[in-house]
């Protein structure tokens, strides 16, 4: 982990060693084993090195590469390594020898602006190229790391973090209303879909899957990859599909558990962080070494309200797993006296924006803090399984299977979900019926779980609905579509689906120094679970079949067969905050009192929204339409009065 920042005064002579100074002493904060500075004539780079794997020990960030004279300064862990090196020519005995900096100047120096193409890892860098007098950086295809820049035409400025940015003298603190008018009509977790955008109006950031060139004077921003043409893979039979998906994860999980400090991982009583589990303490065994689990569970004075299909504590599934995988040590984090209202302040100054996840702020938070004191480097989760490994919902499938009029398949299909999920024809049949008329034009299966609060005045004015309309978010803030398929494919074409779990992730390393990291998210695993057949994902009645089959042996059958029980994070965050409810319902009006909330913001709606709860709310709130308009609106007016 790294925490980079650099300056080119591309049209100015003047020296940018003051400038760039308050870069690295703004940068202090995040935790570092060494810091480096490079500079020459118009240019500063720097960096706070957190080393997580051995190859990158005491290897100089930025580093120069004289002979070349090229110089990069990263913040990357690159996992395709060894394709890389052989294909650069270095031999099998000197790979241990070259950090992932220098691999990628080296394929730099190789491939040319191609070179981020060619990186299969997380990464965010910055090259500056001294022969051509260009400067060259990219961005994961997932946006695993952050690079933002202000850019005036003649000064290019860069940095991990947005704050050292604005505290230059000639950065403007200005808010970016486009950035805010989509981040209150979005009702989902999602923030904005404008990539390049922050919150900032003088302040952008390189998307994700983008290279940036900035030489004679001009920035070009380009996409350097597209998830839209995936081969089709066609093998012989159902175990062969099988075989290669372990292979193909089992190579994500070794590439992630590359570290000289102890691996951690997120566990809840489910199919995807059980699977990462798995696959990790196997391999990490072979080494002789534990993994450390990181498990949220509710208060213990939590009473469970949610439906009897849900879990709010998942202790008893995540000991099953624990149990039967073993070498693990195993963490159960209550985080007593935490909640999401007091994590406000602390969660904006580590986001440097607004955000919506507040439900699981605490614990995601808390999970960080717990990780840096166990000495854990890398810390591992799930989080884009049920787009990749775990994917495959029966009814979706059987509703294709309808439309397609393959009654055979779907009459042997349905005979079998009964056992699995315990249920009757009749009912999936009605079930797959519903599934077909929510998918006609038009059609909504029920009301948006969330209310749209935007003033629409706002709205007019910034034309937001006509930029959201482009990236498939109707008006009620979240995919028009309500077709499975439909909405998969948009979320491995359109970047904004990665930014705000990604966003997180990377401000919490660096503010803990502990990397996170998904290997169902791997970008070769997601070539892969694209390419498989959806018969791989429902098979024989199993819905998720492919991970399912996948861990026989790796998990208890309990936990890989189960059909019936899903977890639910976070229900507790309510409860939590229910000892300080006077002090949050004053503050929430005291809200409708900012001015330049309700300028954004719809004021009736969160007038009625108070109304709503004028009696007081209980634990089974935490998910209504009402708190979450009235908590989504005092994180962004929170955010507005630092801001002033």
């Amino acid at each position: 982990m790294s925490a980079i920042a650099g300056i080119w005064n591309v049209s100015e002579s003047r020296d940018t060693g003051e400038e760039g100074e308050q870069l690295r002493r703004n940068l202090s904060k995040c935790p570092a084993d060494c810091e480096g500075v490079w500079q020459e004539g118009t240019m500063f780079l720097t960096c706070r090195s957190r080393w997580i794997n051995s190859e990158a020990v005491g290897v100089p960030n930025p580093y120069h590469d004289g002979g070349r004279r090229l110089t990069i300064v990263a913040d990357a862990i690159i996992d395709n390594r060894k394709e890389l090196l052989d294909r650069l020519g270095i031999q099998p005995g000197q790979h241990g020898e070259v950090s992932d900096q220098e691999l990628i100047l080296l394929s730099y120096d190789k491939w040319g602006t191609d070179a981020a193409s060619k990186l299969v890892g997380d990464f965010a860098f910055v090259l500056w190229d001294e022969r051509r007098g260009r400067l060259y950086g990219a961005r994961d295809f997932s946006g695993g790391r952050m690079l933002y820049y202000h850019w005036n035409g003649r000064s290019f400025r860069f940095s991990s973090l947005i704050e050292p940015l604005l505290a230059l003298e000639d950065t403007s603190r200005e808010l970016n209303e486009q950035w805010l008018a989509q981040y209150v009509a979005i009702t989902a977790v999602v923030d904005v879909v404008g990539m390049d955008q922050t919150v900032y109006r003088n302040v952008n950031q390189i998307p994700p899957a983008h290279y940036f060139l900035l030489e004679n004077g001009s920035l070009t921003l380009s996409r350097y990859f597209w998830l839209d043409s995936v081969k089709k893979l066609c093998l012989k039979n159902d175990h062969d599909y099988v075989e290669a998906f372990r292979e193909v994860f089992q190579e994500a999980i070794d590439a992630r558990v590359r570290t000289f400090r102890k691996v951690g991982a997120q566990l809840s009583g489910g199919l995807d962080s059980g699977a990462v589990a798995s696959f990790a303490a196997r391999r990490l065994r072979r080494d002789d070494h534990s993994l450390y689990t990181y498990s949220y569970v509710p208060v213990s004075d939590f009473v469970d309200y949610t439906p009897r299909w849900y879990a709010a504590d998942e202790t008893p599934y995540i000991a099953q797993t624990v149990a039967h995988i073993g070498g693990i040590n195993e963490h159960y984090l209550a985080f007593e006296g935490a909640d999401p209202y007091s994590e406000i302040d602390g969660m904006l100054g580590i986001m440097e924006m607004p955000y919506k996840f507040y439900t699981n702020s605490f614990w995601l938070k808390g999970i960080f803090e717990h990780a840096e004191r166990d000495g854990v480097g890398v810390l591992l989760n799930g989080g884009r399984g049920n787009l990749s490994i775990s994917w495959g919902d029966a009814i979706p499938f059987y509703a294709e299977l309808m439309k397609k009029m393959r009654w055979g398949k779907l009459m042997e299909e349905l005979a079998l979900r009964r056992y699995a999920a315990g249920t009757g024809r009749k009912h999936l049949l009605s079930l797959v019926g519903r599934e077909l008329l929510t998918g006609l034009p038009g059609r909504k299966e029920k009301t948006p779980p969330y209310q749209v609060i935007i003033n629409e005045g706002f709205a007019a004015r910034t034309g937001v609905y006509e930029v959201l309309r482009q990236h498939g978010i109707g008006q009620d803030g979240w995919l028009a579509s309500t077709n499975a398929y439909i909405n998969r494919s948009n979320h491995f074409q359109e970047l904004y689906h990665w930014n705000a779990s990604n966003t997180l992730a990377a401000k919490l390393s660096y503010r803990y120094g502990v990397w996170k990291r998904d290997p169902t998210n791997d970008l070769r695993v997601i070539s892969f679970c694209l390419s498989l057949p959806e018969e791989q994902y429902v098979h024989k009645g199993m819905s998720r079949a492919l991970v399912r089959r996948a861990t026989e042996h790796m998990l208890p059958d309990g936990i890989r067969l189960n059909e019936t029980i899903r977890g639910v994070q976070g229900a507790d965050w309510l409860h939590r905050v229910l000892p300080k409810w006077e002090q949050l319902h004053s503050e929430f009006q005291d809200m409708l009192g900012n001015a330049a909330l309700l300028e954004m913001v719809d004021g009736n709606v969160l007038r009625a929204a108070l109304g709503e709860l004028s009696d007081g709310v209980s634990p089974s709130d935490a998910h209504g339409r009402h708190i979450n308009a009235l908590m989504v609106s005092l994180i962004l007016h929170r955010f507005l009065k630092q801001a002033a």
